[in-house]
């Protein structure tokens, strides 16, 4: 909705938040001003709280007009509710942001000054993550997706909004919020890039990119180095596709570690960027928006992005993209076909559908044996049955590390980027056994199937190693416009991975 987004100075707004409690006294919006208020901003003001849309009930919004608006005066003041002080959350704010940023893109007003620390210090909350939040919302509706509009279409003008807020601490959090929504967004356009332009080489292309900007070491896996790797889930995935298969690494360093002194944080991301099925062929219209199944690696790339450039942990962190289009061809693998990964154990094809988690077992692999890691964390839009299960509320979270858990846990709540965990038990692990090879890709009888995914990738996690497996399935896309978000890709997970490695 907007071009750009950025805290700036600037003397007078156009339009001015103010925000009243659902149970706080009416007059307490007016604390906000000071002595040298113009007369004609407090009567407006008065004018608008005996409204009944000036209740203070969360996502209520009152507007006031200072007479002589272009006297120096802002043309509109928002009187914006947040509902009962003991359920305000930080997060509450990213709505906020949405809802005043559809009114302000709706009248094309440019400079807005946000007055929410008096709200934020009655509460105890904390005000630099309440303007992180903030910033986030007005970063997230700036998103554009319009990139593949052509001329059979007219494009409307987008205008850089500038904004700024009462409190310095909450303008340092809008600038932070800001930056991680830069970093979502990159994971929304890679999302929404079609397959025909976003294909395993794009990707790679992508994060060199990336690389770049965030100073990271970049190696990509492919051709002739996938063999000597025994990278055959890429391999047997991917050999239908014109568009061959890689396996992107992506390595921060910080600048003050001491070499080989601390373990890397590994993150790993799904990126097939074209799943037909192969020949176990996904039916009707069941291809419809299959460019998305690489969100789980766009939202690691994203992610790299702003933890190279903002979050900056002392940890070393390394991710892997798994990249591959699942095509049909005489080259194509099979039902029935058995394949040996790198770490030994052997794989029954019984659905060439289930094709994830074949490559995401490569880089669990190779990750286990070249980096040692503290812990993996790996997102994948992996099964249908998570939806099934939570619908588009929740991520489906398999972890039995209790440690690494809480990590994700505390995260989630700091992101507002949901998990529910889901049971890992040793029958799910009997059930992908296979009467020919270790275990099977798929079981057929569907029973648990959001479990039999997390099941399957247990074989390929070296014994020891504590690792969490984010199924995005339900959350990685929204189907309508909800608060800072757009119908189309969300950007799951990068917010999460920032704020789980904010602490490392």
């Amino acid at each position: 909705m907007f071009e750009s987004v950025a805290v700036a100075e600037f003397d007078r707004p156009q339009v001015v938040v103010l925000t009243r409690f659902q149970d706080g006294e009416a007059e307490a919006v007016l604390k906000a001003f000071d002595k040298k208020t113009p007369g004609a901003i407090v009567e407006a003001v008065k004018a608008a709280l005996s409204r009944p849309e000036a209740s203070g009930e969360a996502g209520k919004m009152a507007e006031a007009y200072p007479v002589g608006g272009g006297d120096g005066l802002p043309a509109r003041i928002i009187i914006a509710g947040l509902g009962k002080k003991e359920k305000l959350k930080e997060g509450d704010f990213r709505t906020l942001a949405a809802a005043v940023g559809r009114r302000m893109a709706a009248t094309k007003e440019t400079t807005l000054a946000v007055h929410i620390g008096a709200a934020i210090g009655e509460t105890g909350l904390d005000a630099g993550l309440a303007g992180r939040c903030f910033g986030e919302g007005l970063g997230l509706l700036s998103w554009n997706n319009q990139q593949f509009k052509g001329k059979g279409t007219e494009q409307k003008k987008r205008a850089a909004l500038q904004v700024k807020a009462d409190r310095k601490t909450v303008e340092k959090g809008m600038v932070l919020g800001l930056k991680l929504a830069e970093a979502v967004n990159l994971a929304r356009t890679l999302s929404e890039t079609p397959p025909n332009v976003a294909t395993p080489a794009f990707m790679a292309e992508q994060a060199k990119k990336v690389a770049k900007l965030g100073g990271l070491e970049l190696t990509v896996i492919e051709g002739k180095q996938l063999e000597k790797e025994k990278l055959v889930g890429h391999i047997n995935v991917g050999k239908a596709s014109e568009n061959k298969p890689c396996m992107i690494r992506l390595a921060y360093t910080p600048q003050t570690l001491k070499k080989n002194k601390t373990k890397p944080v590994v993150l790993i991301g799904k990126t097939m960027t074209y799943d037909t099925g192969g020949l176990s062929l996904k039916v009707n219209n069941g291809m419809v928006g299959m460019k998305r199944d690489k969100d789980g690696g766009c939202a690691v790339l994203g992610a790299m992005l702003a933890i190279a450039t903002e979050i900056k942990p002392t940890r070393p962190v390394v991710a892997y993209l798994c990249a591959a289009e699942n095509s049909i061809s005489d080259e194509a693998y099979r039902p029935d076909d058995i394949i040996t990964y790198r770490n030994g154990v052997t794989v029954e094809i019984t659905n060439t559908d289930a094709e994830g988690r074949l490559v995401l077992a490569d880089a669990f692999c190779y990750a286990c044996d070249k980096d040692d890691p503290a812990y993996i964390v790996e997102l994948s839009t992996l099964t249908g049955g998570v939806v099934t299960a939570l619908g588009s509320t929740y991520c489906g979270m398999f972890c039995d590390d209790d440690a690494l858990r809480a990590k994700v846990e505390k995260a989630s709540t700091v992101s507002g980027e949901r998990v529910w965990r889901l049971p890992m038990h040793q029958e799910y692990r009997e059930m992908m056994k296979s009467p020919v090879a270790d275990i099977l890709n798929s079981n057929p009888n569907r029973k648990a199937h959001a479990g039999q995914g997390a099941a399957f990738l247990s074989y390929f996690v070296k014994e020891g190693t504590a690792w969490c497996h984010l199924d995005i399935a339900g959350v990685h896309a929204t189907e309508s416009e909800s608060g800072p978000f757009v119908k189309g890709p969300t950007g799951w997970g990068v917010r999460i991975l920032c704020d789980l490695l904010s602490g490392e």
